[in-house]
């Protein structure tokens, strides 16, 4: 993993007293999103920054960071308030360093957290929202990373949901996720209304306690149901480690 992503010292001082809510999406941008995939997906990321702006405590409170994944790992935007960033285009090439790519959206929410302590800001769990539509390059530690994901879901230091495009190999983004929290699938090119969902989710968590559960929209507006191992639904215990 390139250590010079996180060389940037962040001193700022925090822009308000509000609690805090992270989301660090990591998204794969690797040769195979070419075309109207990465179009759709540039799409989405700009109406979730549409749809988070229209809520006055969200815009308040929700911190996004974005790291992408290919055959090189970028932080494109580092922890940030909607109003305060412009969503970034994507462009798509090279292959899929998945494990790299949620190993430093990972190191953020570590990093982001000592920084909200520091400062006394109360924070809500982090979440990690990958999104791909490959599998992880031949060598990737995908056992390493599966048992990280478990033990860090399992000791409440982070939420982490998987979303998976046509292409994606299920049966090792499955392997990847918390048995308690499996792999959705994307119907076709619905990432607009993917985000569109997300910003409904994150909006409703930031207007939350952090010591309370939340229950998600549903999902029914961008799943492939077909595809998913869910059972019924129910509310995700936020309260932090």
């Amino acid at each position: 993993m390139e250590e010079n992503l996180f060389k940037k010292t962040i001193v700022e001082t925090p822009r308000n007293s509000e609690q805090r809510c992270l989301c660090v999406l990591c998204l794969d941008v690797s040769g195979s999103m070419k075309g109207k995939r990465i179009e759709a997906l540039n799409e989405g990321l700009q109406e979730f920054s549409r749809a988070v702006k229209k809520d006055p405590v969200a815009r308040k409170r929700l911190e996004i960071a974005i790291v992408t994944f290919d055959n090189i790992i970028e932080i494109r935007q580092y922890p940030e308030l909607i109003d305060f960033f412009d969503m970034p285009t994507l462009q798509a090439a090279g292959t899929t360093r998945l494990v790299d790519g949620v190993r430093t959206a990972l190191r953020i929410i570590e990093e982001r957290k000592q920084y909200y302590k520091k400062h006394g800001l109360n924070y809500y769990r982090p979440f990690v929202i990958l999104m791909t539509d490959g599998e992880p390059d031949i060598g990737q530690d995908i056992h390493g990373l599966a048992q990280e994901i478990k033990e860090g879901v399992d000791q409440k230091k982070f939420t982490f949901w998987a979303v998976g495009a046509q292409g994606c190999n299920y049966k090792v983004l499955n392997y990847i996720c918390h048995p308690h929290m499996p792999p959705k699938a994307l119907d076709g090119l619905k990432y607009k209304e993917f985000f569109q969902w997300l910003s409904a989710t994150m909006t409703i968590v930031s207007k939350s306690s952090p010591e309370k559960r939340f229950l998600p929209p549903p999902i029914t507006s961008w799943e492939l149901s077909d595809l998913s191992a869910e059972p019924t639904q129910k509310p995700f215990d936020e309260t932090n480690e």
